[in-house]
């Protein structure tokens, strides 16, 4: 399947701004599922810096904002061919070791309720135990758009008991690791069946599955990801594969704005 996908990022400044730097992982990359035909991210009201790959083989862009600038438009764009590997990603590649992916972060700390939730989880192989585990988050965590903060733990997002994708992904990489099994936070992009346009991107979780590598699970969806699905970034939580973070000096405030459109060509 071929995806066409434009990402729009608008920051609108109540003043001028003296410096400002955004960090942006918004660039799939070519793997074993998925081809990148062509990609572009065209700027205005700044400049591309640099862009370098970091330590979870993520292409990262710096974008530097114009001096005195007032609006800061921030375009991706591109097509993609996706091949379905029926959730399975492939092998473990990059520089970052495989041992890192059961590290907690403060996001993903096994708390009472992780550890709980996990040890709930039953299967005699890992590919089981995993596929129950997301059926097992699912089931706990119900998704409402639009309830949840940027900052919520495991933790506090099992205490409520709702929330969007970010959570159910970050609830499933905390319990797969208190199981002993490698996991990560995924963010791109997801072709939906009602409509073209959308408010965000997507995030579901990854997996290691020793003898097929790393495998992917939508928790918010129950499902493996398949060809409406484009792999951007990964990393240990939502902190690693944001699509945009940065820095800014003077305005006194900021309004932002994001367009994504995602469609079959």
């Amino acid at each position: 399947m071929h995806l066409t996908i434009k990402h729009t990022t608008t920051y609108t400044f109540e003043g001028p701004v003296t410096y400002a730097l955004q960090q942006l992982r918004k660039t799939p990359k070519s793997t074993h599922q998925q081809t990148v035909l062509e990609w572009e991210t065209r700027i205005e009201g700044g400049e591309k810096q640099l862009s370098f790959e970091d330590h979870h083989n993520n292409t990262v862009e710096l974008i530097g904002a114009d001096r005195d600038v007032e609006r800061l438009i921030v375009t991706s764009e591109g097509r993609v061919e996706i091949n379905d590997g029926f959730g399975v990603v492939g092998p473990h590649l990059g520089p970052a070791p495989l041992w890192l992916y059961q590290r907690q972060t403060p996001l993903t700390r096994a708390g009472q309720g992780v550890r709980a939730l996990a040890r709930t989880v039953e299967g005699d192989e890992t590919l089981d135990r995993l596929h129950n585990l997301s059926n097992a988050v699912r089931e706990r965590v119900e998704f409402v758009v639009g309830i949840s903060h940027a900052d919520w733990t495991a933790e506090q997002v099992l205490a409520e008991g709702r929330g969007v994708c970010q959570d159910h992904t970050h609830v499933f990489i905390a319990c797969a690791r208190d199981l002993d099994i490698p996991a990560r936070y995924v963010s791109g992009y997801l072709m939906l069946d009602d409509r073209i346009e959308q408010d965000a991107m997507h995030a579901w979780a990854e997996a290691y599955v020793e003898g097929l590598g790393w495998v992917a699970f939508d928790v918010a969806n129950g499902i493996s990801p398949d060809t409406r699905y484009v792999r951007v970034a990964t990393g240990l939580d939502y902190t690693e594969a944001a699509p945009v973070t940065g820095t800014r000096i003077g305005g006194a405030g900021e309004s932002l704005s994001i367009d994504i459109e995602v469609a079959q060509q």
